[in-house]
């Protein structure tokens, strides 16, 4: 029985950290997988990088690039048309998975037919070493998103055939950033279930700047995947308008504002 990973991951612009993700992806304890990586259309050095690990190891790395940048969704869904493997993992260019990830979330898929996904949590960090950890729930239902996601789309590992099913990413304006939620929302709808590894098995790059670029058109191109999850899987319409007001209120509050809560939120859950 094939039992190979499709690592799938989509990189712009990744010369400074793609090294050490790709490094971390060579280390793995469970050794049957293929690496399936889209440039999308970088202008650094990161296209450089990956055809040197091509060379060295052309049966496990599938190299892809696009001519105009096409966003995340476009990209993976390009790798997935490559995939071969009875399971799919995520992976990002500026990140880290733990040796025994790969491993730990095959073991569990193996022994649990129940769910159909695996996600872990995971551990911010910098230049200056491991932050705090986030992970959502270790079962979440379908109501979790009626508050965010419910798995850290980069650690996730899945059966090819779930994203067969759901006919991989939807490519739209609405998903230019919020490709996984618009996921998790179809995810849910066909019935499928999912658990949260608690053990922290993925180191993530701290993005320091992610609320500034929260744009009124993004925090929109959110709403809207909101709205259309929320109907999808029947959830009361007044969720909606509250989606909505949520939106307006987050559009109007200074970026500075919310940067200084959220910096608030990790300390005190790194405090536990």
């Amino acid at each position: 029985m094939n039992q190979k990973i499709s690592v799938i991951m989509s990189v712009y612009n990744s010369e400074a950290t793609l090294r050490e993700s790709i490094d971390s992806i060579l280390a793995q304890t469970y050794p049957d997988w293929e690496f399936i990586i889209c440039n999308d259309a970088s202008t650094d050095g990161t296209q450089a990088i990956l055809e040197e690990y091509a060379e060295k190891d052309p049966e496990r790395f599938i190299l892809l690039k696009n001519e105009e940048n096409k966003r995340l969704a476009f990209s993976l869904n390009r790798c997935l048309e490559k995939a071969t493997g009875f399971y799919v993992a995520r992976m990002d260019g500026d990140d880290i998975s733990l040796p025994e990830r790969f491993e730990k979330q095959v073991l569990f898929l193996r022994t649990h037919p129940e769910y159909q996904l695996v996600g872990t949590a995971m551990q911010r960090f910098d230049e200056t070493g491991l932050a705090g950890i986030e992970c959502p729930p270790e079962i979440p239902t379908r109501n979790y998103l009626k508050k965010t996601c419910p798995f850290n789309h980069a650690t996730i590992m899945t059966y090819k055939s779930v994203f067969d099913r759901l006919q991989g990413y939807t490519v739209a304006p609405r998903t230019e950033r919020g490709q996984d939620y618009d996921l998790w929302f179809r995810f849910y709808y066909e019935g499928y279930e999912g658990y949260n590894m608690l053990q922290p098995l993925y180191l993530v790059r701290e993005d320091r700047n992610a609320i500034s670029r929260r744009s009124f058109k993004v925090r929109w191109s959110t709403y809207q995947t909101t709205r259309y999850g929320f109907k999808l899987l029947g959830f009361p319409k007044s969720l909606i308008v509250k989606a909505f007001l949520v939106t307006l209120v987050k559009s109007l509050t200074p970026g500075f504002v919310q940067s200084w809560y959220r910096r608030y939120e990790q300390k005190r859950d790194d405090r536990g």
